[in-house]
């Protein structure tokens, strides 16, 4: 692949600088004052490493239950007395592994005209917060994110082009226009989640935080990069209100007071300066300023106060919604309000004009201008999958009626289940037509999609979705390059151009929809934020399962509320007392505990690994970023005693002690111009002995768009087993590269892998797979010149990664029931997947 330029970026001169314990700016250069120094061996408030170890894994990792510790606890106590010992266990009951740490809380009651009172203007509703200037302080003091955290905004060009590119949030314009002191954006993000339906309706309505600073990567991670810091109250009435004017007005000005109430002690920060230490040791003088909210749209309506249906971020009319208009803002709103009566401003601009924002009670803070663009539910789940999706769906029944139509979607369910294995990829064993649609779903629904339908829609409708699929992906990736940004205006502009279509047709009406009108925004939204995939809804639907859904999961449900803040509290004293051993060099793996497990783990690693054929499909990497790294599986398989001939003949290829011959001449001599065909077998060497085989290879590879580590890394496994999952054998294809030096699918071809397999040969040992060659974007199998199969053995060094299949289905129905593992052995002609995953979109271009 050809190596891209390195970018420079260009810092605002008085920003971020650091300065001493008075507040006195330091000399450039000047080291931090050393933390108070702690004993290596001083684990308060646990005993040893072994209790905290003990404590981390039972309540972080495990999250028993208080009565299963005890009883642990017993279990163990029993044992240490049977074998002679005192009964005296690390901790003697559940309550000796954590104290409790205090949340805050005040209540609101309806105020104004009881007269006539609703049973809801009678009650109290309490508010649960944990004190956000505190938990930005953790944050900026984190040694964990010292390295991943930006001090001050920034601009990065491409030192080739010199074009902009924009990555982290404090790369945007935004970011820019605020420096000062060192600026700590302060990003908030809030949405109802069910944890229970079965048993009763339990909602709960969190505000999480992060601050600008940090990078991209480590909120995805969530490396102490997002905290939960409220849960907000959630009034309820009975049917005779719960649709009354007052009731919602009192549901709006609660959920406002609220979040004023919660950050009015950043207020005074946000004009004079706060003396913080941050990770890297040294002190800076930081001012806060309220950052971009994370929200879908109906919480962004109500947090600009503004009428369903309308533009959450510009003028249009709710019913011309593409047409052309100036943005909202604050100092527009307010002109409005003191100009026109309720009925007007609802009726000709949308605004709700008796509820205030929030933001209207700090300075510099404009609702209108600090929303953040959406992809989760704006691009997937709205524009996606609940426009497009189902648009297709009427567009079939309108041109074959009902019951065709009918036949033609259970051919696109036939064809999205017989799609091939692959990592990430999330199965649609029965299609998609199931009732509870997750953010998961309509992702793995996107990767497949496109394919399915082609053959049964006209030319217009694929292309519109080829050109929707491209806007997403463009602008979900981790760096977005000035040339990105027209890249979008063209996919844009395409989809527009092409999803007329469902309108000449009679499927749609018009397109004055808020989640697709949206789009329209993202190009000047990621000039202003950065990449936006730092500011997107999944980020807190997933910090939902940690801090809302898990605890759920593990408590009694009796007063589930206080059990769900004492839950948090600790899982955050568990990982500050992790971040601060860390940081002392208490948990390295040579010491103490950590050494004893690894040992363990080693040992039965050992004992176990050659009955493991099955390795996880993919998962998050943390480390030092490398482009690519290819390695066999740790283990070969149980049967390693083949030999070549052995090998030929349980592969089907007559040809392999050829193949691996020719293999070894282009290993020895690299620089022979001669392509192997041209070599005369003779002057090949020669190999008989024994060989290793294996069930699988993991490619670690550079992917930060994805989900991934720390470092942006991500690792997938490419299988070649003979029975995967009792399923029968799957073969993946991947990535080869052919020429380092082009770019996109011009530098590499797509191999359908056979076999991994390794032998020793002159002292050196290679590691290779039989591969069978295709073409490019569209491919087929390769055939030689005597119609047999273009078979080659090449080296494990010229795999990229794993790659995805789709098959080119035409117009007719495909048979019942083809099982996806022998997908790549049915069909002829196969797509090149460039939206299995985002990585993917940015290679095979």
């Amino acid at each position: 692949m050809s190596s891209a330029s390195h970018p420079v970026s260009v810092f605002p001169l008085s920003s971020g600088i650091p300065c001493g314990i008075n507040a006195q700016p330091l000399p450039r250069g000047t080291p931090p004052q050393p933390p108070e120094p702690k004993s290596p061996d001083d684990w308060f408030p646990y005993s040893s490493q072994l209790g905290f170890e003990l404590a981390d894994f039972l309540y972080t990792w495990n999250q028993m239950p208080a009565d299963h510790i005890n009883t642990l606890l017993d279990l163990w106590a029993a044992s240490l007395v049977e074998a002679g010992g005192q009964p005296q266990p690390l901790f003697m009951c559940h309550k000796d592994l954590y104290s409790d740490v205090k949340w805050q809380n005040f209540s609101i009651k309806y105020s104004q005209n009881l007269d006539k009172p609703a049973p809801w203007m009678r009650a109290q509703f309490d508010v649960w917060f944990r004190c956000p200037l505190e938990t930005i302080h953790n944050m900026l003091s984190n040694p964990d994110l010292a390295a991943q955290m930006d001090y001050r905004p920034y601009r990065e060009y491409d030192s080739k082009s010199g074009k902009r590119c924009f990555q982290d949030f404090m790369s945007g314009d935004w970011a820019w226009d605020q420096a000062g002191s060192t600026f700590v954006p302060i990003i908030l993000g809030s949405d109802k989640t069910t944890v229970s339906v079965a048993t009763g309706q339990h909602d709960y309505y969190p505000l999480y935080l992060s601050i600008g600073n940090i990078h991209n990567n480590m909120c995805h991670a969530h490396c102490h990069g997002v905290s939960l810091i409220t849960l907000l109250a959630i009034p309820k009435t009975t049917r005779e209100f719960a649709h009354t004017a007052p009731f919602r007005k009192f549901c709006q000005q609660l959920f406002h007071v609220s979040l004023s109430r919660i950050l009015s002690i950043l207020k005074p920060y946000m004009t004079r300066p706060d003396h913080v230490r941050f990770g890297d040791h040294h002190y800076r003088q930081v001012v806060y300023g309220l950052g971009p909210y994370i929200a879908d749209y109906e919480e962004q309506a109500l947090l600009v106060c503004i009428v369903r249906n309308w533009c959450t971020r510009c003028l249009a009319m709710r019913g011309n919604l593409d047409g052309d208009a100036l943005n909202r803002s604050r100092k527009h709103a307010d002109a409005l309000i003191a100009e026109f009566d309720l009925l007007d401003l609802w009726d000709e601009y949308g605004i709700v004009g008796d509820i205030i924002p929030f933001t209207n009670d700090f300075p510099q803070a404009d609702i209108y201008s600090l929303l953040s663009p959406d992809i989760l539910h704006q691009i997937i789940k709205g524009a996606f999958k609940d426009h497009l999706v189902e648009w297709v769906e009427k567009y079939l029944i309108r041109k074959h009626g009902k019951k065709q139509a009918e036949k033609i979607l259970d051919d696109i369910d036939r064809r999205i289940a017989a799609v091939a294995p692959f990592p990430g990829l999330r199965r649609f064993p029965e299609g998609r037509h199931f009732k509870q649609w997750t953010g998961d779903d309509s992702k793995a629904l996107m990767k497949v999609y496109l394919p399915a339908i082609e053959g049964h829609v006209p030319q217009a409708v694929v292309r519109t979705f080829r050109a929707f699929l491209e806007f997403c992906y463009l602008v979900r990736k981790s760096v977005i390059m000035e040339s990105d940004l027209d890249l979008i205006n063209d996919s844009l502009d395409h989809f527009h151009h092409y999803h007329e279509v469902f309108k000449t047709t009679g499927v749609v009406l018009t397109f004055s929809l808020p989640r697709q009108h949206s789009l329209k925004h993202y190009h000047d939204l990621i000039k202003l934020f950065g990449a936006l995939n730092g500011l997107c809804s999944s980020i807190t639907e997933s910090k939902h399962i940690k801090a809302v859904k898990k605890p759920y999961q593990h408590m009694s449900h009796f007063k589930a509320l206080g059990q769900m803040l004492i839950i948090n509290q600790r899982l955050d004293k568990l990982a500050s007392a992790r971040t601060d051993f860390s940081a002392r060099g208490m948990l390295s793996s040579a010491a103490g505990v950590s050494a004893l497990l690894n040992a363990l783990e080693e040992h039965v690693a050992e004992k176990s690994a050659s009955h493991i054929d099955d390795p996880g499909d993919s998962e998050e990497v943390a480390g030092p970023r490398v482009e690519v790294h290819v390695l066999l599986a740790r283990t070969p398989h149980e049967l390693n005693q083949f030999n070549i001939p052995a090998l030929a003949h349980e592969l089907s290829i007559p040809s392999l002690a050829h193949l691996v011959r020719a293999f070894l001449f282009i290993q020895l001599h690299p620089n022979d111009p001669r392509h192997p065909s041209e070599v005369p077998l003779l002057e090949c060497p020669f190999y008989e002995g024994k060989i290793s085989i294996f069930s699988s290879a993991s490619s670690t590879f550079y992917a930060p768009s994805d989900l991934c580590g720390t470092g942006g890394m991500r690792r997938e496994y490419i299988h070649a087993a003979l029975n995967w999952r009792n399923e029968g054998p799957r073969n993946d294809c991947t990535f080869i590269i052919t020429d380092p030096d082009q770019d996109g699918m011009r530098g590499m071809d797509i191999a359908h892998i056979h076999c991994f397999f390794s032998f020793t040969f002159r002292q050196t040992v290679y590691r290779y797979c039989a591969d069978e060659d295709t073409g490019m974007w569209v491919v087929k199998p390769s055939f030689t010149a005597n119609h047999q199969r273009n078979l080659a053995v090449i080296h494990i060094d010229t795999i990229f990664r794993a790659a995805h299949l789709i098959p080119v289905y035409g117009t007719s129905d495909i048979p019942r029931k083809i099982h996806p593992n022998v997908s790549y052995d049915i069909f002829r002609s196969f797509y090149v997947n460039r939206f299995a995953d985002h990585h993917a979109f940015e290679i095979a271009f």
